[in-house]
């Protein structure tokens, strides 16, 4: 019978599509994690700065292997798996507005790396246009290293809720 893998009590699974900009804010503040900021986490992992720079999807210069497996070794996780919540070669990214389906979202509640890539049009699930705003105060959507409770910053309308007006495409 196989051994089961024994975790760090601070591990935290990554959801399946997931952006390494959400999964880095959930593990921030999972109870077991004393380490509020980016810089902080990047520091212990002994990487300098990178990490603040990932979680706002800016990849230039790409990631090392170096900082990827210093990273996966502080926070217990394969540094295949945080490979995963990277763009794949090619593929450009969208830094700002910060995008969500709300459909998706209202399905399981975390950022999809797929809805920042500039050549994401809509949900592919959905068939509906991204949102880069909240459809309430147009308010433009924070990091979503930021999304704790999963709604606007600004007037605190959960995500889900914005699906009804997302637009078809």
């Amino acid at each position: 019978m196989p051994e089961a893998v024994q975790h760090p009590p601070w591990y935290v699974e990554p959801n399946e599509g997931e952006s390494i900009s959400h999964y880095f804010g959930r593990f921030r503040r999972h109870e077991a994690v004393c380490v509020s900021s980016p810089g902080t986490l990047s520091k212990a992992a002994g990487i300098g700065p990178v990490l603040a720079r990932w979680e706002k999807f800016r990849f230039n210069p790409f990631p090392s292997e170096k900082e990827l497996e210093a990273i996966a070794k502080l926070i217990g996780l394969d540094v295949d798996r945080i490979a995963q919540m990277l763009p794949p070669k090619g593929e450009k990214m969208k830094m700002e507005p910060i995008r969500l389906c709300a459909a998706c979202y209202g399905e399981k509640s975390y950022h999809r790396l797929e809805w920042q890539f500039q050549s994401t049009v809509g949900c592919n699930s959905h068939k509906l246009r991204l949102l880069s705003e909240c459809p309430f105060c147009k308010e433009r959507f924070a990091i979503p290293a930021l999304w704790e409770n999963g709604e606007c910053k600004k007037c605190h309308a959960p995500f889900r809720s914005m699906a009804k007006r997302q637009k078809p495409y």
